[in-house]
């Protein structure tokens, strides 16, 4: 019989323990067939917009994930980049931005200019943006190849060593492939500057 008591006082132990599982699995992850949101700055300047076909927040961990996310970078009312990805997080209170698989960067002034990666990490609160994993720029004039690469908002982007890099001719073909240490390229002035360790070793070409 006390056995039988023992049990009685248990069971509603073991299902006070499970209840709130189920009822967090339900509350907690929001479904969101279509989201269209705008990030702004403390001053009130839009800083990036993120839409996704299909996404999800996790009111615990305060965190969005999307598929298929297209995100708008802006400086002032323009639109600076464009990036696509397979997916996405957006989380620590939106500031920090997570971009995973066949990640594609473009801006709208020079379109002919395309970064891709299979990372990007954007902290917010910083003044560059992260990229890894097989690190390819290309335009119609030069193919930039490494692991990892920092995009910066004077449009310079930086490829750590080792960089490969390819030179077009007017036919769009491939005239010379080069290795080299840290190459260094500018968006607006479309020149590539190459640095060694030793910082006398230094070379910059136009285009």
């Amino acid at each position: 019989m006390s056995k039988i008591y023992r049990l009685i006082i248990f069971l509603p132990l073991v299902i006070l323990g499970c209840a709130p599982n189920v009822i967090d699995e339900n509350k907690v992850l929001q479904k969101i067939s279509s989201l269209d949101m705008n990030i702004f700055s403390k001053k009130g300047e839009k800083k990036y917009s993120i839409s996704s076909p299909n996404s999800s927040y996790d009111s615990i961990k305060l965190k969005f994930e999307s598929k298929k996310p297209i995100i708008h970078i802006f400086n002032g009312e323009e639109i600076k980049y464009i990036i696509r990805s397979e997916e996405s997080t957006l989380l620590d209170n939106n500031k920090l931005l997570k971009l995973k698989g066949d990640v594609k960067l473009r801006t709208l002034k020079k379109e002919d200019d395309r970064l891709y990666a299979d990372y990007f990490i954007w902290n917010i609160e910083e003044t560059n943006y992260l990229l890894e994993g097989n690190i390819r720029f290309e335009n119609q004039k030069i193919v930039l190849y490494s692991g990892k690469a920092k995009l910066y908002t004077d449009n310079i982007i930086e490829f750590f060593k080792p960089v490969k890099y390819i030179i077009k001719d007017e036919n769009n073909d491939n005239i010379s492939e080069i290795n080299s240490e840290n190459a260094y390229y500018n968006l607006n002035t479309q020149s590539l500057i190459f640095k060694a360790k030793d910082k006398r070793v230094k070379s910059k070409i136009y285009f």
